[in-house]
């Protein structure tokens, strides 16, 4: 029997399990070398003599010097109020980040060999003064100073203001040796820090990748100020970022960060890997990389816990070099998306691989180039961030002794409960899986980004499938020209929606003097605008080996309800959702879908729909099936199908749905063109046009709560499809049990939602949970979990002959009882993980 996620999470060594808290607190303890911590940090942004003369780097470093000359171009022809040109100064905070980006961009060619500005004091004294009369002008005043997002006063501008002083920081101490201590002081005041400049841990803004940028800036000004208590603070608040977040245990009230089974989370409750989760990995790495030599402490087993962050957080979500769309929040509305979030994170791999013990670091370089091989487009090392990075990557793809290696292994599901996400892999596709609940946020909408996000946490899927260029199916195209009530996986109420900005007239709901205090960054605009929270607790699921299980109960979020009570202001729009209960069961060669207790509600027709595809206009797309008779059927339209066959004969692709009821589907095929800005307001108008193929089922309001199952089988042939459904058959199909059977397998598995026992042939489940039976050589496993995370304990009765006990996680008890054997599980603070047993 393979082993469970539980297993493998035990094996890792007690600094893997706890977290960086107690390897990087030495830091903190250990007197810091702050010169070498200075060196360090230049070397990370400007790279070296040694690196940047290599011809893999020289790009780099002309793209350094060439936008440093068109800075300096607007530096000279800035007009009043201004630095540069057509960059005023005064009221909008995006200006502001925007000069000081500039002037560090001109400070870093001059500290980067190979620049002809490297080393040049006159330009490095522009800077500082540009640096100088920023202060006076626009940030001296902190009262007045402070407008726009806070983010660009605690982390924007201070990012670029601290890396630009510690390039420039011989020349400052000799040009205005005072501006370090100056400007020190004004972030401190933005921070909010205390009267010892501490940051405030219990701050909402201080959580996650946010805290990781605050303190990396603190450790670098405690190194140019030579204070080593606020070095030594900065590196233990850090290490409150990375330690594991314990659900039952929390640190200052934060849930932001990674967790024990391999989730990340910002903002409270978003699902964020592919977004923040990537920014707090390459946060860390900087760290390694600063502190490196800078104290006596050994960064080794932080590195290994990083390591462990890769192999378990971020490669199950990266698909043939592609971020998966439902670990992203509203980034999935970005141009720059999918491949060009896996170069940030194949960077920090690149740079960890450095430091890790041989054996990590072999498995780590052969990762990069499975990344880089995989992905049809390469990894351009020209936009890494960091020289050194692009001479490091250099190195490990010329190395013909690592062979390229993916660190998933080919069967692969992947429950991570604590952020709602469902990963399922198999040779030839990847199947991601977004639920929600009262933990974990429906969707994130917030700045004008991801404007129609209203289903993306209702059980919305992406397949994906191998060989292919996944920007031509999925990315900004996919949710610029499919409709968001028409996501695969969903089932959607049949209405019209508006976005915030249609609703409101601008970004966010403006009503301070509401009780609430609704304000662009106040608690109350993230709880019902930014990204509410479902409000039913049942969503989990289970896996034995290569094989998953998932459910939820599809429900209102809670600005619908706490409309509903009274709670917000008259004017503020909510919507009603519709009513499921819905379970996915990821197998080998299908992924099987049920759907009970569907209702539209409010008078109002649901509509359920099993896929949405795009294609390129000029891709050859096919739409063949067959009735129920066995009666062929092609194209579009409306019947009682069997099963339907999409292919894209351009691409070489192809998707099976098999329908495991009686269903009159709808398939359509429309050519659809809009623009990017439908999604996101900053994105350029560009207009999309794509093929966008449509299956869906129809559930009229007249009608009784409507039921559904169907199965997706990735690659399906015609041949394939008329054999189903063959070894699988749908044992249950209600609000209170959903449970199917495959023989080829022999596998009854179930997700049970209510009090009491409910049966599936052998299974017989005891109140809600997860379970998955399966016989295999010679013995009965199974996995069971708590997918409400709020039971004690789960209990299932194996009907027949009794069974012994082989092996079992700890907390498995197995019991005989009449008639069969008793198998629970202590779920009590497990947070929905897996329990396993082998019986015989």
């Amino acid at each position: 029997m393979q082993l469970t996620r539980r297993q493998v999470l035990a094996m890792i060594p007690a600094a893997g399990a706890l977290g960086v808290g107690a390897p990087l607190a030495a830091h903190a303890e250990a007197p810091a070398d702050h010169a070498r911590l200075l060196t360090n940090a230049v070397a990370m942004l400007a790279g070296t003599t040694a690196t940047n003369a290599r011809p893999e780097v020289a790009a780099k470093v002309a793209a350094i010097e060439s936008t440093a000359r068109s800075r300096l171009a607007a530096l000279s022809a800035a007009g009043p109020d201004e630095l540069f040109e057509g960059v005023p100064l005064g009221s909008d905070d995006t200006t502001l980040r925007r000069t000081t980006t500039f002037l560090y961009e001109i400070a870093l060619a001059t500290r980067a060999p190979g620049s002809e500005l490297y080393g040049d004091l006159a330009v490095q004294r522009q800077v500082i003064d540009g640096l100088a009369w920023l202060h006076e002008h626009h940030l001296a005043d902190h009262d007045a100073g402070y407008y726009g997002n806070w983010f660009t006063w605690e982390i924007g501008f201070p990012t670029d203001v601290t890396r630009a002083l510690v390039l420039l920081a011989e020349e400052v101490d000799a040009h205005r040796p005072g501006l370090v201590g100056t400007y020190v002081a004004t972030m401190d005041a933005y921070l909010r820090a205390g009267v010892d400049g501490d940051v405030d841990l219990d701050s909402r803004f201080h959580t996650g990748a946010n805290l990781a940028d605050i303190t990396t800036n603190r450790i670098l000004q405690g190194a140019l100020t030579g204070d080593d208590a606020r070095i030594a603070k900065a590196i233990t608040d850090q290490a409150t970022v990375f330690a594991t977040i314990d659900p039952y245990d929390l640190r200052h009230g934060v849930t932001d960060g990674y967790y024990a089974d391999g989730s990340f989370i910002q903002h409270h409750s978003v699902a964020y890997t592919g977004s923040y989760g990537k920014g707090l990995l390459t946060r860390v790495v900087q760290t390694v990389k600063i502190l490196d030599g800078a104290s006596r402490s050994s960064s080794a087993d932080l590195v290994q816990v990083v390591t462990g962050w890769v192999r378990h957080g971020f490669a199950p979500v990266i698909y043939e070099g592609w971020m998966m769309e439902a670990v992203k929040g509203r980034a999935v509305s970005r141009t720059t998306t999918g491949y060009t979030d896996v170069r940030i994170v194949a960077e920090a791999i690149v740079d960890l691989s450095a430091y890790a013990p041989a054996e990590d670091a072999r498995a780590l370089a052969a990762y990069v180039k499975h990344l880089d091989e995989s992905s049809p487009e390469t990894l351009d090392s020209s936009g890494f961030a960091s020289p050194v990075s692009i001479a490091r990557f250099a190195d490990i793809v010329g190395d013909t002794s690592i062979a390229a290696a993916d660190l998933n292994p080919d069967e692969h599901s992947v429950g991570f409960d604590a952020m709602d996400r469902t990963v399922h892999r198999r040779p030839g596709y990847a199947f991601a899986l977004a639920r929600s609940s009262e933990r974990i946020s429906k969707y994130e909408y917030m700045n004008g980004e991801n404007l129609l996000p209203w289903f993306q946490g209702d059980g919305a899927y992406q397949l994906y499938l191998s060989g292919m260029d996944q920007r031509e199916c999925y990315g900004v195209d996919h949710y610029t020209t499919v409709a968001p009530d028409r996501l695969a996986g969903v089932t959607a109420p049949v209405e019209q929606r508006q976005s915030i900005p249609e609703l409101y007239g601008e970004r966010w709901y403006e009503n301070p003097d509401h009780p609430l205090g609704f304000t662009s960054s106040s608690e109350s605009q993230n709880t019902y605008v930014y990204f509410p929270q479902a409000t039913n607790p049942h969503s989990g699921g289970a896996t034995l080996g290569g094989l998953g299980i998932a459910g939820m109960v599809i429900s209102d979020d809670v600005p619908y309800v706490d409309k509903q009570a009274g709670i917000l202001p008259e004017d503020f729009v909510v919507y009603e959702n519709v009513r499921a209960t819905k379970s996915w069961f990821m197998l080998d060669e299908e992924i099987v879908v049920l759907a009970a207790g569907i209702e539209g509600r409010s008078r109002r027709d649901a509509v359920t729909t099993l896929d949405s595809r795009i294609a390129a206009p000029e891709d050859e797309v096919e739409i063949s099936g067959a009735h129920r008779d066995g009666s062929p059927w092609s194209g579009t339209g409306s019947a009682p199908l069997a099963w339907v066959r999409y292919l894209n004969a351009t691409q070489g692709s192809a998707v099976g749905y098999v329908l495991l009821d009686e269903q009159d589907v709808d398939l359509t095929l429309d050519s659809v063109t809009r623009s990017r800005r439908a999604i996101r307001l900053t994105n350029p108008n560009t207009r999309v046009t794509k093929q966008v193929f449509g299956l869906s089922v129809d559930h009229p309001a007249a009608a009784r709560p409507a039921a559904i199952a169907y199965a997706l089988v990735p690659h399906a042939d015609e041949r394939t499809l008329t054999s189903y459904p063959g070894p699988l058959s749908v044992l249950r199909n209600t609000p209170r049990i959903q449970a199917i059977k495959h023989t080829g397998l022999d596998l009854v598995a179930a997700n049970v939602f209510v009090a009491g026992n409910q049966q599936a042939e052998r299974l017989s489940v005891e109140g809600p949970a997860s379970v998955i039976m399966r016989r295999h050589a010679g013995a009965v496993e199974l996995a069971l979990s708590d997918p409400t995370m709020a039971r004690e304990s789960v209990s299932v009765i194996v009907r027949g002959r009794p069974l012994g006990l082989d092996i079992a996680d700890d907390g498995v008890t197995v019991s005989r009882v009449p008639g069969g054997t008793r198998v629970s599980a202590r779920t009590h603070q497990a947070y929905g993980a897996t329990f396993t047993a082998r019986l015989s």
